[in-house]
């Protein structure tokens, strides 16, 4: 069982390590008579990474579906342990808790650091967050799994437990969707940095942001995140790109090949742009009348930062606690929401809402006439009660796993409020939380050591949609 999953892992370090070529030429090229810390941490994750793929190749027919979870939770839990080597070698952070957690956000799409000063930072450390990020937005294993056409996996297993959205076999082949992924996902990255360049971002921060606005993570290379900019074109553009990578991205597969959306992917959709829409409305009205704040104002400040959490980015144009008491709780809730099945965002997913108001629907009919039938469904497309059960069940864990986490850290001495929001921040991958110390302008640093493994740990449950990681810690599991 062994081979096939350790040869895969070690083809995905090997990527890994090739993509640090990128920072090392940052390096070299501000410092060329410096050695630069990624040149390290490349060969000895390059080293690791294709001696345990030569070691293990075999040829594989299939995969089962222990494999497919084990590929999926070792490649992450090793990438992520690997890509923290470069912020530990280069002393960017003191401790190895520390650069885990950084590694952990940037590929879990989190976007939460521990750096308490992003500008001082080198550049290739920047890129380095930044192409973490990427990584994590479009899902490691899916890259992987594109580049390996030789070794002959059909890789849907994979697919299943990477990508939500696992009911899609609208292609014949795994390879054609992975391909389709990337060039999408690309192509949304490289208009994104263009648009920003045009609007007055330099081309290294554009490409920072964009990386992150797509992906849905929110690594920024400014202190101060957005507000840094001040300007209402850069926040209408990203505001733009955190939505699309809200949107599943076979929904813009669909759109180039059929030139046609079925009734599910819309259904989704649909419900996610009416549900951002009407909250930037409410809440522009509100602080307009509230605050005494011109229309346009409240409208940009509300539009750009409703847009970023509940996208699960955490990018920051203003503080938003500063508009009242009542935001805290809104933004927390906000953050459970999430963007589509099938996109680059955390959280609990707008699918998964849709089902539970259904079903919500149905039993209370039920309670007024026992007798009559009605149908859970999504949009127009009827869900059978499987379904229903692994929402149900999916929603308990989240919420579950996020209280155990709270729980912990409130063990470890931190207060109620601050384990809370920080588990939020880290379990749906919104990264920033709803304190100020946590803040889109604030930073981990403060946490102690195991506080920060336990948010890392935190950070994958979400990514990975709980059930992948907590299916491997069960007995059951390990059964033959």
């Amino acid at each position: 069982m062994w081979q096939p999953v350790l040869m895969i892992n070690g083809f995905v370090l090997a990527v890994l390590g090739v993509s640090m070529i990128v920072p090392v030429g940052f390096d070299f090229y501000n410092n060329p008579e410096q050695w630069s810390p990624f040149l390290t941490s490349m060969l000895i994750t390059m080293f690791i990474g294709l001696s345990l793929f030569l070691s293990n190749r075999v040829k594989i027919e299939s995969i089962t579906l222990r494999q497919g979870y084990l590929i999926t939770f070792l490649s992450w839990v090793l990438v992520a342990f690997f890509a923290a080597s470069p912020f530990f070698i280069s002393g960017a952070v003191t401790d190895w808790a520390s650069a885990v957690f950084e590694s952990v956000s940037g590929l879990s799409g989190a976007g939460s650091t521990v750096l308490t000063d992003v500008e001082t930072q080198p550049r290739s450390i920047l890129m380095w967050r930044s192409i973490l990020n990427g990584f994590g937005g479009i899902g490691i294993v899916i890259f992987a799994v594109a580049l390996l056409p030789f070794l002959g996996i059909g890789g849907m297993q994979m697919f299943q437990r990477e990508n939500s959205d696992s009911g899609d076999k609208f292609m014949p082949k795994f390879i054609d969707i992975a391909k389709w992924i990337i060039i999408v996902y690309l192509g949304l990255v490289l208009l994104c940095a263009v648009l920003l360049h045009i609007f007055g971002m330099s081309r290294f921060d554009a490409i920072n942001h964009a990386l992150a606005a797509v992906s849905t993570a929110g690594f920024s290379t400014k202190n101060s995140s957005i507000a840094y900019f001040d300007s209402v074109a850069v926040e209408v553009v990203l505001s733009s790109f955190m939505i699309l990578g809200a949107l599943p991205m076979t929904f813009y597969i669909m759109l180039l090949r059929k030139h046609e959306v079925d009734a599910f992917r819309f259904g989704q959709v649909k419900y996610f742009l009416k549900t951002v829409l009407t909250l930037i409305i409410i809440i522009s009205l509100w602080m307009s009348w509230k605050n005494d704040m011109h229309f346009l104002t409240a409208l940009r400040q509300s539009s750009f930062n409703i847009i970023s959490v509940i996208t699960t980015t955490g990018f920051g144009s203003t503080e938003f606690l500063d508009w009242g008491v009542w935001t805290m709780v809104f933004f927390t809730l906000l953050s459970l929401h999430g963007g589509c099945i099938g996109s680059t965002t955390g959280a609990i997913k707008v699918m998964r809402w849709q089902v539970l108001s259904s079903y919500f629907h149905k039993v209370m009919i039920s309670a007024i006439d026992a007798n009559r039938v009605v149908p859970v469904r999504v949009g127009e497309q009827p869900v059978s009660d499987k379904v229903v059960t692994s929402v149900l069940m999916y929603i308990l864990l989240f919420l579950l796993s996020t209280a155990v986490c709270a729980l912990i850290l409130n063990f470890m001495g931190y207060d109620f409020t601050l384990s809370v929001s920080a588990v939020v921040a880290s379990i749906t991958n919104t990264g920033p939380g709803v304190l100020k110390s946590i803040g889109s302008m604030g930073n981990y640093a403060f946490f102690s050591p195991a506080a920060k493994y336990v948010l890392s740990f935190a950070m994958l449950l979400g990514r990975l949609e709980i059930i992948t990681i907590l299916v491997v810690f069960t007995r059951s599991f390990w059964k033959r």
